[in-house]
């Protein structure tokens, strides 16, 4: 199987059954997946702050970050010192650096729904 490191936006409109959810799973198809560790950590953040706007979806958000944290993931701890030299020459945080680093150390392509980690992404000839 190819190899691809998604990153939180595209895995939470999974999760949490975002509009943009069928074309997520499109994007992630039946590649491996590579992740930083801290994803875990994002998508329960996500999780956290739709529960405590929408209480009432509790459970199904629960269930949903369940299922993605129980895919066939590759949990990769980033070198963090590589991770803040490409935070820097990005403009990005350390933690959307931390997907790049994967994407770009793997060399597998990088799937996100956020702008400005594609133009980072584009920018370092990375593919998307």
């Amino acid at each position: 199987m190819p190899g691809r490191v998604a990153d939180a936006s595209l895995l939470a409109a999974v999760a949490f059954g975002e509009p943009e959810a069928a074309a997520a799973a499109a994007l992630i198809g039946e590649a491996d997946l590579y992740e930083p560790t801290l994803l875990g950590y994002e998508l329960a953040s996500i999780a956290r702050k739709k529960i405590s706007n929408y209480p009432e979806q509790r459970d199904g958000l629960l269930m949903g970050l369940r299922a993605v944290l129980s895919l066939d993931i590759h949990w990769i701890e980033p070198d963090h010192l590589q991770v803040i030299d490409l935070a820097l020459e990005s403009g990005l945080s350390t933690y959307d650096a931390s997907y790049l680093h994967l994407a770009r150390t793997l060399a597998v392509p990088l799937a996100t729904y956020d702008r400005k980690m594609r133009v980072a992404a584009e920018t370092l000839g990375l593919d998307l």
